[in-house]
C-alpha cells in the first residue's frame, strides 16, 4: 500500500493539485484498500470498487458529494498510477443534493469576530469575510502577498491553481498589521504551523470556529466557509454585480456565483414587481 500511495502522491504533486487535495486523496485510496483488506490495488476490479462505493452510501452513510470525492480520488489511481483507465471508464457518480448555504447576518458576523479568543484566529474570519477567501487560501497566505502599498491582497493558492488579486479594505490591512507586531512570525506564511507544519491547518481553524460560535451564541450550523458565503451575499445586496462577485471569489463558472443570488433576501426584497409600474387603469 505505502509504494502505492508514495507513487500517487508524486503523480499528483507532478501535476499541480492543491496539498489540502493530495491529503483528501491519499485519505480516500488508504481507506479503500482497507475495505478490502489491504489487497493490491492491481488485483482489484471495476465490482470492487462499485461495492466500496455503495458501502460509503449505504453503511457509511456518506453524502453523494462525499462520495464522489473517494471516487474521484480512486479513478487517479487507476488512470494515472496503475494506468488502468478501463477499470474506471463507467464509473457513475452520484448526483449530490443541492443545498441552501448557512449566511450570516452582518450582526452575527459582528458577535463572531468579537467571540474569538486568540487574535490570529479572528485575524483569519476577517480575511474569509473581509475579502472571500476559502479558509485553505487564509491560512497558507504569505507574508510577501500582502501589497500594502497597492491595497491588494495576491491568492496564489486558489482552488484549480487559478492566481487573483483582491481589495484589501483598510480595516482588514490594519488587523493584519496589529497582528503581525503581536507575533512577528518566523518564516514566508503568515499563520505558521506548529510541529514542524509551515502553515496553520484548515482543522486547526474548524476547532477554533467552534468553539468560538458557541461563546458566540449563534444557533445557526456556522463553518469557516459559512463567512465566504455572507461575503458573497452582502456584497450583492450592496449592489455588486454578479460577474466583480465571480472574479472576488476565483469562481470558475458564474453559475457557481449565481447561486448568491438566490439566498440574498434583501436583494429579492428590493425587486418591484412589474405589476407596481403599469400605469394605472381607469375605472
Amino acid at each position: 500500500m505505502d509504494e502505492l500511495l508514495s507513487s500517487m502522491m508524486t503523480a499528483m504533486q507532478v501535476r499541480g493539485k492543491r496539498p489540502a487535495t493530495c491529503e483528501t486523496y491519499l485519505r480516500c485510496v488508504r481507506r479503500y484498500l482497507e475495505f478490502h483488506g489491504d489487497r493490491d490495488a492491481s488485483q482489484l476490479g471495476h465490482e470492487d470498487i462499485e461495492t466500496y462505493l455503495m458501502h460509503l452510501m449505504r453503511s457509511a452513510k456518506l453524502s453523494g458529494r462525499s462520495r464522489n470525492v473517494h471516487c474521484s480520488a480512486i479513478s487517479f489511481v487507476y488512470r494515472v498510477v496503475l494506468r488502468r483507465p478501463e477499470v474506471v471508464a463507467t464509473i457513475g457518480r452520484a448526483k449530490p443534493a443541492r443545498h441552501v448555504p448557512e449566511v450570516l447576518t452582518r450582526a452575527e458576523v459582528a458577535r463572531l469576530l468579537a467571540a474569538f479568543e486568540l487574535n490570529h484566529h479572528r485575524t483569519i474570519a476577517m480575511l474569509c469575510y473581509g475579502v472571500g477567501l476559502r479558509v485553505s487560501e487564509a491560512t497558507q497566505l504569505r507574508i510577501a502577498d500582502i501589497h500594502s502599498h497597492r491595497g491588494v491582497l495576491f491568492i496564489a493558492n486558489g482552488k484549480g491553481g487559478v492566481e487573483r488579486e483582491v481589495p484589501l479594505s483598510g480595516r482588514l490591512l490594519e488587523q493584519l498589521r496589529s497582528d503581525y507586531r503581536r507575533r512577528r512570525p518566523a518564516g514566508p506564511y503568515f499563520f505558521p504551523g506548529r510541529w514542524g507544519r509551515l502553515h496553520m491547518t484548515r482543522n486547526a481553524f474548524w476547532i477554533a470556529m467552534r468553539k468560538t460560535r458557541a461563546r458566540a451564541g449563534l444557533t445557526k450550523r456556522v463553518h469557516p466557509h459559512s463567512l465566504r458565503h455572507s461575503y458573497a451575499t452582502h456584497l450583492l445586496e450592496d449592489g455588486a454585480d454578479l460577474r466583480t462577485v465571480q472574479l472576488l471569489l476565483g469562481h470558475a463558472s458564474i453559475r457557481t456565483t449565481a447561486m448568491y443570488v438566490t439566498i440574498s433576501r434583501e436583494r429579492m426584497r428590493r425587486v418591484v414587481s412589474p405589476l407596481e409600474t403599469l400605469p394605472a387603469s381607469p375605472r
